[in-house]
């Protein structure tokens, strides 16, 4: 694996990863909305990587021929299917005839914890961009 191939994989962690945590930001700023534009109580939002497969060149076609996937990329977004929470408040303005409001199904703690993960990986992919980075310039220097 060359300097740029390390690059290209940590910089594709780096972007899906920032998509990852600006879904997380949506999924807390949302999770208090019980009515959106669709109707109904907000829905949590996810992002679903997939492999990310190297450009198609004929020099890394044959150099690349059995290697490993060139990266990380965010493959869908999708929605929640779970059903919203149901929480009895008769007074708020989209309760139904029994005074129940369907909330948005965002679990604070769960999104709280997938921030942490996401985070820990956004840091992971820059320190793994760093050693690379420090690699070509060591190598770099031998040939003075």
């Amino acid at each position: 694996m060359d300097f740029f191939s390390s690059m290209d994989i940590s910089a594709s962690a780096l972007t899906a990863e920032r998509t990852r945590m600006n879904l997380i930001a949506s999924n807390l700023a949302n999770a208090n909305t019980t009515r959106t534009a669709d109707g109904g109580p907000y829905k949590r939002k996810d992002a679903v990587f997939s492999a990310q497969q190297p450009s198609p060149s004929f020099g890394s076609t044959l150099s690349r021929i059995g290697a490993a996937p060139g990266g990380v990329q965010v493959a869908q977004i999708v929605e929640d299917t779970s059903p919203p929470r149901l929480q009895y408040d008769p007074n708020h303005p989209d309760a139904d005839a029994k005074g129940y409001v369907a909330l948005p199904n965002v679990n604070v703690m769960e999104e709280m914890a997938d921030m942490i993960v996401a985070t820990r990986a956004y840091e992971a992919n820059i320190t793994a961009a760093q050693a690379a980075k420090s690699m070509a310039l060591k190598s770099l220097e031998l040939g003075r």
